[in-house]
């Protein structure tokens, strides 16, 4: 796997994996150091993808013809939580939690420098994310039609929704083994 761009990638590198063979997902909340830390990191992570869910599904709700004042109360609420909780995620992460893990585990740093050029990556995407909602909200309150309205978001929530997938899963099999093995007083 030469392109590690996170539009292309399919999964992290068997390099970047090797504690994930030690530390497999099935056996993460069994470990004994899952609560605190390792927990919340994932529960963020849930939170991300209801969010995501929560999108796509009033999203798909509206263009099958559904009430496009339900859709512009929900949009502006999730699709707002999701973009303020995420930028404050990565911020914690770039400034101090990833740094941290490259020293505790320097032999798969590379794989934290990664997810800080996810973060870059994902930028324009999240601000293409939130120019389609406007736009749509800004018709939708014209009166302009729905479907035409909300089409342009729903391509952006698309596109959102599966390159945050692939980060949010690979920065867990990255990150969630190293805590397991070194101990949360690693990165807390």
């Amino acid at each position: 796997m030469n392109d590690l761009t996170l539009g292309t990638r399919d999964h992290l590198p068997d390099a970047l994996r090797v504690l994930l063979a030690d530390y497999p997902r099935e056996t993460w909340e069994s470990h004994p150091h899952f609560a605190g830390l390792v927990e919340f990191w994932l529960d963020r992570h849930l939170m991300f993808r209801r969010l995501l869910e929560a999108l796509n599904t009033e999203t798909q709700t509206l263009l099958d013809g559904g009430d496009p004042a339900r859709f512009g109360t929900a949009l502006p609420r999730f699709g707002g939580m999701l973009l303020q909780q995420l930028h404050g995620h990565h911020q914690i992460e770039d400034a101090h939690y990833f740094p941290l893990l490259e020293k505790a585990a320097p032999e798969i740093a590379r794989g934290f420098q990664l997810m800080e050029a996810d973060h870059v990556q994902l930028d324009p995407a999240l601000s293409g994310f939130a120019d389609a909602a406007n736009l749509s909200l800004g018709k939708l309150s014209e009166g302009a039609n729905a479907k035409d309205s909300v089409a342009p978001f729903a391509k952006s929530l698309d596109s959102l929704s599966n390159l945050l997938d692939r980060h949010l899963t690979d920065e867990e099999e990255l990150v969630v083994p190293v805590v397991l093995k070194l101990g949360p007083d690693t990165i807390g």
